[in-house]
């Protein structure tokens, strides 16, 4: 298989071109203004979330840590020697 690499090197030198660029440091000079004014103005609401989004982080974490439900591999001991050193390594069929 013989794959010509060179549009891939093109591609992203392009795509950090545009963040060192100073139409993308103007974006983000105007969005941190952006936040800084909505943070200060909007302080206690935002507060008043921050207990909600610390439970909205707890499935989050378990979603893209775990990788979901159903792979949770040596959890409770599903099959004998689970947590031996020498089955971790080894393949599940």
């Amino acid at each position: 298989m013989d794959h010509d690499h060179s549009t891939h090197s093109t591609h992203s030198t392009q795509a950090s071109g545009f963040w060192r660029s100073r139409y993308a440091i103007g974006l983000i000079v105007m969005g941190a203004v952006a936040a800084y004014f909505l943070l200060s103005e909007h302080r206690a609401h935002f507060f008043g979330a921050l207990p909600f989004l610390l439970l909205l982080a707890c499935p989050l974490m378990h979603v893209f840590m775990h990788g979901g439900h159903g792979r949770h591999g040596g959890h409770g001991g599903g099959h004998p020697g689970a947590d031996t050193p020498a089955s971790k390594g080894a393949e599940r069929p």
